[in-house]
């Protein structure tokens, strides 16, 4: 039965359309840091966002939205294995809750939209729980969003994995929007049938987090930043940056920022403060809320190729080493990467020159070679989501 309070479109009345984001991160926090910059640009409508992945200490979350907390699940580095984040807990009822938590949403909340991010492109390990919730949104007559991001992982059977792929969006989805510019990176170089899915689809540019303005300096050192993401991966670039730091501090003086990640290991972060305590040149932290402050007043940038990484780079426009991550087979991060050092973003880093020394002579050359242009890439995907949500319900409205 519908709350008398609320509209059959999902709209309190007197108020604005109710939408619901599903996001789940696995493994680091780009899916999450992504779906919150999106969710910003959302504001004609009252949101709630379910939350599957753990909460990041000091994430600063945006206000009047809802947040909803589901017992969190995580993923091994091969994206082998789900889990419980502690170790502890017993997945399958874990799973059952997390089930009844998303179904009393749908229910209390009765969206006039939800976007499901990624799914089902990715996350089908989630499908114990997101095949249900759609299937309820569908009974509502909810309009049901995808929020892809630009390059769709592949997988060892492809034709079954684009087959499966394109029942659930036949069956489930009426708006396909992919966080990309064409002119980049189109859906059908990483998933060939894309021609056939039945549902809307739309590239509406790529998502990115407004650069900060760059602070004027004047005779300081260099500031390196170095970053892995959420830390769960990438703690070789972490220690091998650190060291090569070490190297060069006697005839290169310099100031290097670095970033663990908040999801780093115990035993990542002992490696990395034990390399720290031999450069005077470094600060290490794990997370911090003005990362892009930092990175915007860098000269020089280190990372992982992850999503929204490179739109920090490309914001900002620093000289950037990215150091794409391929466990599990993963080729996400090598196209992108491959891409944007053939723009003049960036300059990749492969694992054979992985070493203090290697790396140390490649910051150097980065350092004294001139900033990077403008990539003219379509950016404005926050808007222009918002834009196409809008348009949903005004039609749906219609």
């Amino acid at each position: 039965m519908i709350d008398a309070a609320r509209r059959p479109d999902g709209a309190e009345r007197g108020g604005k359309p109710r939408l619901l984001f599903y996001c789940q991160h696995v493994l680091g926090m780009g899916h999450f840091t992504r779906s919150i910059e999106i969710v910003k640009g959302l504001s004609g409508f009252a949101v709630s966002f379910l939350n599957g992945g753990d909460r990041i200490q000091d994430f600063e979350l945006p206000a009047g939205v809802e947040f909803i907390d589901l017992p969190p699940i995580r993923t091994d580095a091969d994206f082998r294995r789900i889990e419980a984040t502690d170790g502890t807990l017993d997945l399958e009822q874990i799973k059952r809750a997390r089930t009844a938590l998303i179904l009393e949403a749908c229910e209390r909340i009765r969206p006039a939209v939800a976007v499901i991010e990624l799914f089902p492109f990715g996350r089908r390990k989630f499908a114990f729980e997101l095949v249900p919730m759609l299937e309820q949104l569908r009974r509502s007559g909810t309009t049901i969003a995808c929020s892809l991001r630009d390059i769709v992982v592949g997988k060892d059977d492809q034709a079954k994995f684009e087959e499966r792929t394109r029942r659930l969006v036949d069956r489930y989805f009426d708006l396909l929007l992919i966080h990309s510019d064409p002119r980049f990176q189109r859906l059908e170089e990483t998933f060939e049938s894309a021609a056939a899915l039945a549902c809307e689809t739309h590239y509406t540019g790529f998502v990115m987090q407004p650069p900060p303005p760059r602070q004027p300096r004047t005779g300081e050192k260099p500031l390196i930043v170095v970053s892995i993401g959420g830390g769960r991966v990438g703690g070789e670039l972490l220690e091998c940056a650190i060291r090569a730091s070490a190297i060069l501090e006697p005839s290169y003086p310099h100031r290097m920022l670095a970033f663990s990640g908040p999801f780093v290991t115990g035993d990542e972060w002992r490696r990395a403060t034990e390399a720290a305590a031999h450069s005077p040149s470094v600060t290490l932290e794990r997370f911090n809320p003005r990362f892009l402050e930092s990175l915007a007043n860098a000269d020089l940038s280190i990372s992982m190729a992850g999503y929204n990484t490179c739109m920090n780079i490309i914001a900002t426009g620093v000289r950037a080493l990215v150091y794409p991550f391929t466990g599990g087979d993963n080729e996400e991060q090598t196209t992108r990467a491959d891409k944007l050092e053939h723009l003049g973003a960036v300059s990749v880093l492969r694992p054979s020159g992985l070493t203090p020394a290697e790396l140390g002579q490649r910051i150097l050359r980065s350092l004294s070679a001139p900033a990077p242009g403008t990539i003219a890439l379509d950016t404005n995907g926050v808007s222009r989501t918002a834009e196409l949500l809008t348009s949903s319900v005004a039609k749906r409205a219609a």
